[in-house]
């Protein structure tokens, strides 16, 4: 089917389908869903040849896959093959095994001169992160999962994470905790600064100071999750509750107190930052797990959608897009005993 006749199908013009599948922000989204789903339905594929040849495009976004957070980063791209299955456009994932700041830029400036992506997204920036000016130099769209407070303009997507854990920290305090340690992500990540900021808030507005020795910064897993709480567990004032900054944090804390013959929600109360994987349920675990819910797939489907409107030519200082995060309460928190 040509193009011509699927837009006559639709009643709509050539230029308007065109725009509505390239996503243009001048297209209303109500007429962009209607597109996706008729050329799903019809089997409707612009020639990607002839697409690429007029607009002079690689039809491709790019993204660095790092040496940790696989799980996070599967989810975030299932949400951009979601917005992007009609468009025509690939992800092009490069790993990245670099051991420096300078590596990791040159591992970006590579693939941008390369030619092989229209666009680029960066996860998991740092508050002035030198791949933002340098992308900015190159003259590439791209899109920042996160934020930076760099002077140069970019284009971003995040959730409240200072407001999220200040909620749950709140919860905790309310509930009558006093000694609360949190896991949180990676050092110097603009994310896991903007975590602390939170819990350190929530004490402090209750006239308490957050304690150093019970805050520590790692990577996402069950193994830090579980060597962590393990060590704060067994010290001589151990903890009542514990923050953890993912689902599969806190996978870690259960097994580590159950470990030490203690059961979460009793013994020890638990509150993570929820990602939403199909395969582990904040529900389903045992007990259920109190949680802040984002999901990194819808997350993924519209930084994709952003993405594409930044190649059509939206200007990136108009894309500011800040998440809230919900609260969910369950059995993994109760007053301590």
């Amino acid at each position: 089917m040509k193009l011509r006749e699927f837009a006559k199908q639709l009643g709509l013009s050539p230029t308007t389908v065109s725009r509505a599948l390239s996503g243009y922000p001048e297209v209303s989204e109500a007429t962009r869903a209607r597109v996706a789903s008729e050329a799903m339905r019809l089997g409707y594929r612009p020639d990607i040849n002839a697409v690429r040849l007029k607009t002079g495009r690689a039809g491709a976004i790019g993204v660095m896959m790092g040496r940790s957070g696989e799980i996070h980063f599967a989810e975030f791209v299932s949400g951009m093959a979601q917005r992007l299955e009609t468009t025509d456009t690939d992800i092009l994932i490069t790993p990245i095994t670099a051991h420096n700041d300078d590596d990791e830029i040159q591992a970006y400036r590579r693939l941008v001169e390369s030619r092989r992506v229209d666009a680029v997204i960066i996860h998991s920036p740092r508050p002035r992160d030198p791949r933002i000016e340098m992308l900015n130099s190159l003259g590439v769209p791209f899109l920042v999962h996160g934020r930076s407070e760099t002077e140069h303009v970019h284009a971003w997507l995040d959730i409240d994470n200072e407001n999220a854990v200040r909620r749950v920290t709140e919860h905790l305090l309310d509930l009558g905790h006093r000694r609360i340690a949190m896991i949180n992500g990676l050092r110097g990540k603009t994310y896991s600064i903007h975590r602390e900021q939170g819990f350190r808030i929530a004490h402090q507005e209750r006239g308490l100071t957050a304690d150093p020795s019970l805050m520590v910064c790692d990577k996402f897993s069950d193994e830090s999750g579980f060597r962590h709480a393990r060590s704060f567990l067994e010290s001589a004032n151990a903890p009542t509750a514990i923050v953890a900054g993912s689902t599969m944090t806190a996978l870690g804390v259960y097994r580590a107190v159950r470990s030490l013959g203690m059961t979460v929600g009793q013994d020890v109360s638990v509150i993570a930052h929820d990602d939403v994987f199909p395969y582990l349920t904040a529900e389903n675990m045992v007990p259920s797990l109190s949680t802040t819910r984002s999901s990194m797939r819808a997350a993924g489907t519209r930084c994709a959608e952003l993405t594409l409107q930044l190649i059509a030519g939206r200007p990136a200082d108009e894309i500011h897009e800040l998440w809230p995060v919900e609260l969910i309460l369950r059995e993994s928190t109760a007053p301590p005993r």
